[in-house]
């Protein structure tokens, strides 16, 4: 059973770039805008995530401001990481760590990826690396995924790194103009080490 504690009242910084086979995740820049554009003004790769299609300027206001914050400070706090393929420098998507709960250790992961880098594993890889971030930087116990039941590929990322399926909560959500159903998937901080061992 591990011990890990949360971050000391000072917080936690990551240490930045976080590398992995194929990617560096790093703190979100001005020149990732343009890139950036590009998919988070796509409906169809914004479907499930909580804000409408966005205008360049949008995406630029978001990076110097909410999608800004590299450290975990407070309960509450989210950082958003650029996921850049480490061959090219390419920008390939963004993902989110929140830190929801300072005394259950509670944490959340999101993640959208330009439809063009679709269907080569960097989504697991990228959640992956928040993984380590979570259990490993800030001490989470528990980390869970919030994903609408349509969003089989999303799903399909957070199964393959061996979260499990706790919930189905039927229209519970009403979401850009209806009702969805969300399905809420958890890992246990101990349950990712074990798998990381064997």
């Amino acid at each position: 059973m591990s011990t890990a504690t949360g971050p000391t009242a000072t917080g936690h910084v990551p240490e930045y770039p976080i590398g992995t086979e194929r990617l560096i995740l790093r703190p979100l820049t001005a020149a990732d805008a343009a890139p950036m554009h590009v998919y988070k003004s796509d409906p169809d790769a914004v479907r499930y995530v909580p804000y409408a299609p966005l205008e360049l300027a949008d995406v630029e206001q978001r990076i110097a401001t909410t999608w800004s914050n590299t450290r975990f400070a407070k309960e509450g706090d989210a950082v958003s990481l650029a996921v850049e393929e480490r061959a090219t420098g390419a920008l390939l998507g963004d993902v989110v760590l929140f830190w929801r709960g300072e005394n259950d250790r509670s944490g959340e992961v999101g993640y959208i990826l330009d439809p063009r880098a679709g269907g080569r594993g960097y989504a697991t890889e990228a959640v992956e690396a928040l993984l380590a971030l979570g259990f490993e930087g800030l001490g989470l116990h528990r980390i869970v995924a919030r994903i609408d039941e349509r969003n089989t590929a999303s799903a399909g990322v957070v199964e393959r790194l061996g979260f499990r399926r706790e919930a189905r909560l039927v229209e519970s959500s009403w979401f850009k103009g209806e009702w969805t159903t969300l399905l809420v998937y958890a890992l246990l901080e101990d349950e990712w080490r074990e798998r990381g061992a064997s």
